[in-house]
């Protein structure tokens, strides 16, 4: 999301409780909150399958009355969200059903109505970019010679093969250290049972190629790579070398903020002047979070008896036109800051005056998430406020058709999500979805 509408709903949180920013995962789970606090309508800024899940979850959890509402009269799409729906990703799923005992493990960036028609064809997990890799791991260990299917990001499922590469590598107790019913042997095994979809891309992560990496070499050798288990693998490999040198990570948005956070807390406790760069490697609208928190640290900092003085420098590789070089005292993106702050913390998105872009064109910035802008908000709050004038355009899709065998697509399509909820409440995949796995009908394991 664009930062300055994360920031003004940010601050909009000090007055109205009812506000909430996260993830598509968790996004469902607030709207049943906010429900049972009251709530009649709840607006969703994000893409369509992020509205559609909020509204699946609300008529599961009994609050079918409770309105739903999207920010665009028009569709607001995903890249990959609509690979999973093609015909070659039916095709991939085809095969997977034809080489038992089988697991489909999805990501979570996907409609309600691909979850649930997936799920019929082949058992499914859900996964995030946090637990994807520990789902497969599990997954593994409870169902030996299981063959796993993951979808539909291309780049995630390179990059998770190629931490298994590495995971083969390790001695046993460094794999035990990951997870600890694996070795050496068991993970190569996996490798040859690990299968993922090869035409699926987010058109954001997508840009971060070649020309990116080259730059980066040659402007920010000396900089902490961050990489998100979405981009492309040159991208990947470069973070993951800089994280064998603890000067990289790479994985979910979440893992990057930590990473960072850490970083910046372990300069603020040093008694040395420090100028940290990062080179984020994932979509421009994270920037919000980090500089949040980046700022807390920084601010904490100064109340301390310690002398020394931290800045921090954020840079978007966006494309090979979009790299600048700053000084400390060179910093743009933050006209709502202090000059202390500013002082201290750089935005580079690009070329100095940027939106995270590159004047060629090239942005780390979702086009579809831009769909949800502040004046679409209030302008379905203003309707929504108007009596006999609810806009219904903006409603949130509700799926009142079944799939082909005749069950609900919200309910079907709601299960793999409960499947995940259960391995991250547990660490163990749970026994209905072992059974489906095992060739039991997945209607008769539903029943049960």
């Amino acid at each position: 999301m664009d930062p300055e509408v994360q920031g003004i709903l940010t601050a909009a949180q000090k007055q109205w409780p009812h506000i909430n920013i996260s993830d598509s995962l968790v996004m469902a789970d607030i709207a049943v909150k906010m429900a049972e606090a009251g709530c009649q309508y709840i607006t969703v800024l994000g893409v369509d399958f992020m509205s559609e899940n909020v509204r699946a979850i609300l008529d599961q959890a009994g609050f079918e009355k409770v309105e739903v509402y999207r920010m665009s009269s028009e569709q607001i799409g995903c890249s990959l969200a609509d690979a999973a729906e093609s015909p070659m990703y039916v095709h991939f799923l085809e095969t997977a059903s034809k080489s038992p005992p089988s697991l489909h493990v999805i990501y979570i960036n996907t409609s309600l109505e691909t979850k649930a028609y997936g799920h019929e064809m082949v058992p499914t997990i859900t996964c995030t970019s946090s637990n994807v890799v520990q789902t497969i791991l599990q997954a593994f260990a409870q169902v030996p010679n299981l063959n796993i299917w993951y979808g539909p990001d291309s780049y995630m499922g390179a990059n998770i093969t190629e931490l298994f590469n590495q995971m083969a590598g390790m001695t046993d107790e460094e794999i035990a250290e990951i997870h600890p019913e694996h070795n050496r042997n068991t993970i190569k095994s996996l490798l040859r049972q690990l299968h993922y979809y090869q035409d699926g891309k987010c058109i954001v992560h997508d840009m971060f190629g070649h020309e990116v990496v080259e730059k980066i070499n040659e402007l920010y050798s000396d900089a902490f790579l961050t990489a998100h288990l979405e981009v492309p693998g040159e991208m990947f490999s470069l973070a993951i070398e800089a994280k064998r040198r603890g000067m990289g990570v790479v994985g979910s948005t979440q893992n990057i903020l930590d990473f960072i956070t850490q970083r910046v807390q372990d300069a603020c406790d040093s008694n040395r002047d420090n100028h940290l760069q990062f080179v984020l490697g994932t979509e421009s609208g994270m920037v919000t979070a980090i500089v949040a928190a980046v700022r807390r640290l920084l601010n904490s900092g100064e109340s301390s008896s310690k002398s020394s003085k931290t800045t921090v420098e954020i840079v978007f590789p966006v494309s090979s036109d979009s790299m600048i070089r700053t000084s400390s005292n060179d910093c743009h993106g933050l006209s709502s800051a202090s000059s202390d702050d500013i002082a201290k913390l750089a935005l580079i998105p690009g070329v100095a005056a940027g939106e995270g872009c590159s004047i060629h064109g090239g942005c780390a910035s979702c086009p579809y998430m831009k769909m949800n802008s502040l004046g679409a908000l209030l302008q379905v709050c203003q309707q929504l406020s108007e009596k006999n004038n609810s806009p219904s355009v903006y409603r949130a899709k509700r799926f009142n058709s079944t799939t082909p065998l005749g069950r609900s697509i919200a309910e079907v399509g709601c299960e793999p999500i409960l499947h995940m909820r259960h391995f991250q409440a547990t660490g163990k995949l749970p026994e209905k979805l072992i059974r489906q796995i095992l060739d039991q009908p997945i209607e008769e394991a539903v029943a049960s």
